[in-house]
C-alpha cells in the first residue's frame, strides 16, 4: 500500500539513479529526464483531483510550501479546463 514510506522509497530510488548516471551511466540520462515529466504529470493529476474533491488553493499550496497565488497560477488553468 502506498504511504509516506513508499514516497520516501521512491525518492531514494530517484536519487540513486542520479548518482549512478553521475558516475558515468550516460545511457540512463534520458530515462531520468522522463521521470521528471512523469512526476510533473502525476502532480498535475493529484492537484486536479484535490480541487475536484473540494480542497482549496490555500490547502494545496500549504502542503507544497508555496503561496496560494503560485498554486493557482500553475494549476488554475487546468482547473478551469476541467469545468
Amino acid at each position: 500500500m502506498e504511504n509516506d514510506d513508499y514516497a520516501a522509497f521512491t525518492r531514494r530510488i530517484v536519487a540513486a539513479q542520479g548518482r549512478r548516471i553521475a558516475h558515468g551511466d550516460i545511457e540512463g540520462l534520458a530515462a531520468l529526464a522522463q521521470l521528471a515529466d512523469d512526476v510533473d504529470h502525476a502532480l498535475n493529476h493529484a492537484v486536479t483531483g484535490l480541487r475536484a474533491a473540494g480542497y482549496s488553493w490555500a490547502e494545496i499550496a500549504d502542503r507544497l510550501g508555496i503561496t496560494r497565488q503560485a498554486a493557482h497560477q500553475r494549476w488554475g488553468t487546468r482547473d478551469r479546463e476541467q469545468s
